[in-house]
């Protein structure tokens, strides 16, 4: 073959593979299906995160559920309020159509054998045990474990189809900053001890552990929400939201005023992280860090006792705040410029 015939050929290959990208994309798997469980009537870190998510291409989301509080912060009907805020969010973003959340379980497990399923719990079954499905589950949890707990014990089968992320627990020994809170459990363990204990202590599926050393490096400054909230109305909505915490925890007995500061914790944003802001060759969060341990026995109080034969679990230690949170903004700007693009 002539260089000429060569060059020739060459450019009309490249011409070719450049010449329909929307094509090539639409012929891409996605990365997963994701379920997404959080207490978006709670702290507002849920809420940023339930719109990246919904923005992120890389991801199937088939189900979206609300969940409860601990019962001292809760209203009593903590997870129809969380889907209802979920459906509010949405519909601020044009995307009301697009999902359906769903209420989880009002109450904490209040004792292993006392337990009873409920509609969350069973489509997570459903969605679990499909065998139409291609894409791996996640299961992406910024709250507690209840509904998750239900399902597995509902029908354990589930355990192999699932990976857990979630955002919740004590540090672990040796691992990261303790905190300022160490001496007791984390917050979102509390929500449903019991639970989290099934899903440890019981189950076999796979964790992917955010715990509070890690969850509370994800800061977002209070210069950056200002300057959200002047961009679009989602972002007006989202700034709404932590404007309001202070007020949130003014009205709940014990809990001390919130001080004034310049960063917000955005902790629930790793599921986003984790789940779709991966790279393509290696479909792996790269950029986080974290360590491989045995998943250890999870006590009453929050802590752990090493299990030396437990199953593989990731500990993450690190979390890439910054691709995290310029991903975020990018998403909420191009969404906001395709809502007001001419028709």
């Amino acid at each position: 073959m002539s260089r000429r015939v060569f060059v020739s050929s060459a450019t009309a290959c490249s011409a070719s593979l450049f010449a329909k990208p929307a094509a090539a994309w639409n012929q891409q798997p996605v990365l997963a299906r994701v379920i997404l469980d959080n207490d978006f009537a709670g702290d507002p870190d849920g809420l940023f995160q339930l719109a990246h998510h919904v923005l992120c291409r890389s991801v199937k989301i088939p189900l979206i559920i609300g969940s409860h509080l601990p019962a001292r912060f809760g209203s009593g009907h903590d997870a129809l309020d969380s889907a209802a805020r979920a459906r509010e969010l949405l519909a601020v973003m044009k995307l009301e159509g697009a999902y359906n959340p769903i209420a989880g379980s009002e109450a904490p497990m209040l004792s292993r054998g006392s337990w009873t399923p409920g509609a969350a719990s069973a489509a997570i079954v459903r969605e679990a045990m499909r065998d139409d499905a291609k894409e791996p589950l996640i299961y992406a949890s910024g709250a507690g474990l209840t509904d998750l707990a239900l399902a597995w014990l509902t029908d354990p089968r589930i355990g192999r189809r699932i990976k857990l992320i979630w955002i919740g627990g004590n540090s672990h020994p040796g691992l990261g900053n303790p905190g300022t809170k160490a001496g007791g459990p984390e917050f979102n363990f509390s929500i449903d001890p019991v639970a989290a204990q099934v899903i440890f202590n019981e189950s076999d599926i796979e964790i992917w552990q955010v715990p509070s050393d890690a969850y509370t490096q994800m800061l977002f400054t209070t210069a950056e929400l200002e300057e959200l909230g002047a961009a679009s109305p989602l972002g007006a909505w989202l700034k709404a939201k932590v404007d309001a915490v202070p007020e949130m925890f003014a009205k709940i007995p014990g809990v001390p005023p919130v001080a004034l500061t310049d960063a917000y914790v955005l902790g629930d944003s790793p599921l986003v992280t984790l789940s779709a802001l991966v790279p393509p060759m290696q479909p792996d969060p790269t950029s986080s860090r974290y360590k491989l341990l045995p998943t250890p026995h999870l006590l009453d109080d929050g802590t752990y006792l090493e299990q030396p034969g437990g199953r593989p679990m990731r500990v993450y230690t690190e979390l890439d705040a910054n691709l995290t949170f310029r991903d975020m903004l990018a998403r909420f700007r191009l969404h906001g410029m395709a809502r007001h693009r001419p028709a």
